[in-house]
């Protein structure tokens, strides 16, 4: 299957599409037109405009005073990314590596950047043929641009850094050989086109946010099957109450709920208390306020990767070459904060309904096991819950807040989007783990409630789940089954 690069809107939806089912890229004649447009202008511009052009004609950042003759721009442009390739920490995961090339394949469709042809082409080989550019978490502001990833991500165009191929992580320049391609010689601002842009950024907020969407789904059927197994009411999930409140997403969670928990023996039959712990009786209001959010980030990062955001900006039919700041991060990297925060809250409070499930209470045995004291049980997968939580929490303080100025003061505010952006992928991981303890939990303290039967879908989401985690009589070595149960979370569940 073919995905065809154009102006055309580009969706969250369809960017997981294309990665999940493996799309090959295309340029299309569009495209193709906006980009030799776009070069062929610049071209012309250098020969007709004698004064400095900011990154074309000039050094970068506090640099952009000095000139540079024309027969050493492509040696700029060269410099520019060997020099800013200074990224370091763990690497840059696969899938977000295909993303990132994406994202800046389609920001250079749109006929703004001034680059060659040949470079967006052989960025679309290298997606297509899985050629992925060895990339590093650390080392962008968030400003100017993702600098240092995207240098990264740059590098094998020239023949230079590393790539992973086939599973290996070999020298660029001997792929490019192996494959029959030349490095790219890049012409005047194409290293700068190539390096400002938030898709490093960018490529994390829309993983995280694919993964958001998912853990929501999850957090409300795991959520109600927590429900039953602590012989919770369903009063609290009514149209009337949320209908007087208004909050679209409180109503969703409710409804979803209900639909999850239609013709449950367990929650129909009489219950000797009149309330539950928060942590039950307010699921429509946590989880729904984290659906909110995700609907709103959703937005944000639907507008930024269809937008061009390298610097300068070229606009060949109004004969300008603007040299602004759209390669600012601070958009997102707000956005990203919140993300962050509204994905940790699903496992604050899962990591609550799993301790009240092994508290003793409403006829549960201790620890969830037949013969605690001999057995410890689920004791242990709470703690470590909590330690997951805890962790959670911290990474929340936002990242966004902070500024350290940077090019000798020229660029003096910045977003720290980078930060935002790998942080927030750390909660998502996390929160996914806590969820699937909360599954493990809730799945035991429902065999407590037999012959009681659940509601069919909640009773085929168990069924699935035995077949990858048993129920467990007497104490066994916990950490597979906890390993099951997050890889569980990535099935397509029939609820």
């Amino acid at each position: 299957m073919i995905h065809q690069i154009s102006a055309e809107h580009l969706s969250i939806d369809r960017v997981r599409e294309i990665l999940e089912k493996h799309y090959t890229l295309a340029l299309s004649d569009d495209a193709r037109r906006r980009i030799a447009r776009c070069r062929e202008y610049l071209d012309r511009k250098m020969d007709t405009q004698k004064e400095p052009i900011y990154g074309i004609t000039t050094g970068f950042g506090s640099l952009c005073n000095i000139s540079v003759d024309r027969d050493k721009l492509a040696q700029l442009q060269k410099n520019l990314v060997m020099s800013h390739a200074c990224g370091t920490g763990e690497r840059v995961p696969s899938e977000i590596v295909r993303l990132i090339l994406l994202l800046k394949i389609q920001s250079l469709s749109y006929g703004h950047s001034g680059v060659q042809l040949c470079t967006v082409e052989r960025l679309v080989e290298f997606f297509n043929d899985d050629v992925l550019p060895v990339i590093y978490q650390q080392g962008s502001l968030g400003a100017s641009g993702d600098l240092a990833p995207l240098a990264h991500m740059s590098l094998p165009l020239l023949g230079l850094g590393q790539v992973e191929y086939k599973g290996e992580v070999r020298e660029a320049g001997d792929v490019l050989r192996e494959k029959g391609w030349s490095p790219i010689e890049l012409q005047s601002k194409e290293g700068l086109a190539l390096l400002n842009g938030t898709q490093f950024m960018s490529a994390y907020g829309v993983w995280s946010l694919i993964q958001a969407r998912r853990l929501s789904e999850w957090a409300d059927r795991i959520g109600a099957l927590s429900l039953e197994a602590f012989d919770g009411r369903i009063e609290p999930f009514c149209d009337e109450v949320h209908l007087i409140r208004g909050h679209k997403g409180q109503l969703a969670t409710a409804r979803a709920f209900r639909r999850l928990l239609e013709g449950s023996e367990l929650i129909g039959r009489p219950k000797a208390h009149v309330q539950d712990p928060y942590s039950f009786r307010c699921i429509p209001q946590v989880h729904g306020a984290s659906k909110d959010t995700i609907d709103y980030v959703a937005s944000v990062l639907t507008t930024e990767i269809n937008s061009t955001t390298d610097n300068p900006t070229v606009f060949p039919e109004e004969d300008m070459v603007v040299s602004a700041g759209n390669f600012h991060g601070q958009p997102i990297a707000l956005a990203m904060d919140f993300l962050a925060i509204a994905v940790a809250e699903l496992g604050n409070i899962s990591e609550r309904r799993t301790y009240k499930l092994i508290s003793g209470a409403r006829e549960l045995p201790a620890f969830l096991v037949a013969k605690p004291g001999l057995n410890s049980g689920f004791m242990i997968p709470q703690y470590t819950a909590a330690s997951i939580v805890s962790q959670s929490k911290g990474l929340c303080m936002p990242a966004s807040v902070d500024s350290i100025p940077s090019s000798q003061g020229q660029e003096d505010h910045v977003s720290m989007g980078s930060n935002a952006a790998t942080k927030l992928a750390r909660v998502v991981l996390n929160t996914e783990r806590v969820l699937a303890i909360e599954l493990m939990n809730a799945a035991q303290a429902l065999e407590f409630r037999r012959p009681a039967r659940s509601s069919e879908p909640i009773e085929r989401m168990v069924a699935a789940y035995r077949k990858r985690v048993p129920f467990v009589d007497n104490d066994q070595v916990m950490y597979p089954h906890i390993e099951s149960s997050i890889q569980f979370l990535h099935t397509t569940c029939d609820c």
